[in-house]
């Protein structure tokens, strides 16, 4: 076997113009740069008889019908390039620009920097920076490792009752997204958290590193609310790992299984508001946290991107202090693509009603005093919900049981480690049964991984206890769909790992 060759890039996909941002219900517009955004590419070439991949990791909510134009324009720009073993994932931040069509300006007359423009520039970007990576190839090897970060917690509060039953117009259960912990119908969280970061470094010659796949079970949505363009606690990473490791070292960031998390603390958020206010000398009210025009949220997000930034830079620092006893030179490279038709969730009568319930009884009610941010967000938070109820409608005329929805896949195996992606935000108890079902030591789940965009693929026992994330609203695909997913892709392992026996 040759030795493994290595490259690494970068490109700066933030941009100081009123962007749209991406990830709320209501419109925002940016305004400026709070820290920079890129696209990050790392390609890796197993040599003569083994196989290739460019990894591309995008600080956007999702790829939202990107990575077609990416591909096209980097094998159009560099032929050699293996376009088809081009994997890229998005990172989920919500202070990221859209890249599909959006809104051209807000009730208020804001005019947003027009969306094509920006995806044009987005995708020569991330073309770029996949095509100098490929480039840079330089014989180099790899270690891997895991470790912990407590950076994910469970976002869906279960409760004894239904939280929905008295209101026709919600889509609660015994499950709310973000629900109260201090309610004394509170049960429980629906599923735990996932503390393992899979780590792989890449080196040079010289078995300097030159970079990190780090893969995180939970989407960068700490400054969520914020209307400047961010990676989020991304960036805090970036600069802390580069401190560390030197000025030219990479990070490329996946988003592993995080369907139903996210890093917001539900029950313990005064004990962390003195956590951050005593570490960080950043003082802020709880009762404030997210608002985006009161002068500590700055103190608050801030405070939560350091502390968990801290935690990753500590498995990371930790993987690389004994990874590096086993840097491989030679790898077993393994890329196989494939589509999966994914049985989809019907909409029932029931909801079907449901959604006509909501639009007969929705009602935009803007206070006489609102100022221009509140008037913007109750009006476009408004039509938000009218459009989502009339897209299920428009399901239910057009669905068809025998339909299936294909979903394109990629599993990697890099020497003893996999990488298997889905385009979904995806719950995390997929993610466990792939893993307890791999036969490689680490397998890397990379959600958000796909053109057609993500949205919610929750779990039976989410979806029977309702809560955003859950709905028919957020689902296209169903617990049925999810499994397929698990299934497929352990076939497709197994098949990679029988080939050593041969």
């Amino acid at each position: 076997m040759e030795q493994v060759k290595i490259g690494w890039a970068k490109k700066e996909v933030s941009i100081d113009k009123p962007v749209s941002l991406a990830g709320q219900h209501h419109m925002r517009l940016s305004k400026g740069i709070h820290d920079p955004m890129y696209a990050t590419a790392l390609a890796v070439d197993g040599g003569a008889g083994q196989d290739a991949v460019i990894f591309i990791s995008c600080d956007l909510i999702s790829l939202r019908g990107i990575m077609d134009e990416v591909i096209k324009r980097a094998c159009e720009l560099d032929p050699t390039i293996p376009g088809d073993n081009i994997i890229m994932n998005a990172t989920h931040t919500h202070t990221g620009g859209f890249v599909n069509p959006s809104r051209g300006e807000t009730p208020d007359g804001r005019k947003a920097f027009p969306w094509d423009e920006y995806r044009a520039f987005y995708v020569a970007q991330a073309a770029d920076a996949a095509v100098e990576a490929w480039q840079n190839r330089k014989p180099g090897g790899i270690s891997y490792g895991y470790s912990y970060a407590v950076v994910g917690h469970s976002r869906r509060p279960v409760y004894f009752v239904d939280k929905g039953a008295n209101n026709p117009a919600s889509s609660n259960g015994h499950a709310v997204m973000y629900g109260k912990t201090n309610d004394p119908e509170f049960s429980h969280y629906e599923a735990g958290a996932d503390h393992f970061v899979n780590v792989m470094i890449t080196y040079d010659d010289k078995d300097a590193p030159t970079g990190f796949i780090i893969n995180v079970p939970c989407p960068s949505q700490v400054s969520e609310l914020g209307e400047e363009m961010s990676a989020d606690y991304w960036n805090e990473v970036r600069e802390m790992v580069t401190a560390e490791f030197g000025k030219d070292v990479f990070v490329l960031p996946q988003c592993a299984a995080a369907g139903d998390l996210s890093p917001r603390i539900l029950h313990y958020k005064e004990a962390q508001a003195r956590r951050i206010a005593l570490k960080y000398d950043r003082p802020y009210q709880v009762k404030n946290k997210g608002n985006v025009r009161l002068p500590d949220w700055e103190n608050c997000c801030m405070g939560e991107r350091y502390d968990i930034a801290e935690r990753i830079l500590f498995a990371v620092k930790d993987v690389a202090s004994w990874a590096k006893k086993d840097i491989q030179t030679q790898v077993k490279v393994d890329h196989v693509k494939t589509t999966v038709p994914l049985i989809p969730r019907l909409v029932t009568q029931a909801e079907k009603q449901h959604a006509e319930e909501v639009l007969a009884t929705r009602k935009l009610e803007i206070p006489e005093d609102a100022d221009e941010f509140t008037r913007n967000k109750l009006t476009t938070f408004h039509q938000s919900i009218i459009n989502r109820n009339n897209r299920i409608l428009g399901r239910f005329g057009e669905q068809d049981p025998s339909e299936r929805i294909p979903m394109r896949m990629h599993v990697l195996r890099v020497g003893d480690i996999a990488f298997a992606t889905n385009r979904f935000e995806y719950y995390q108890d997929y993610q466990h049964r792939i893993q307890a079902r791999s036969p490689f030591l680490q397998t890397f789940v990379i959600q958000l991984a796909g053109e057609e965009g993500g949205t919610y693929l929750p779990t039976g026992r989410a979806i029977e206890n309702k809560g955003y994330g859950s709905s028919i609203y957020e689902n296209r695909i169903g617990a049925e769909g999810g499994q397929q997913i698990v299934d497929e892709t352990i076939a497709i392992l197994n098949e990679m790992k029988a080939k050593d026996e041969k």
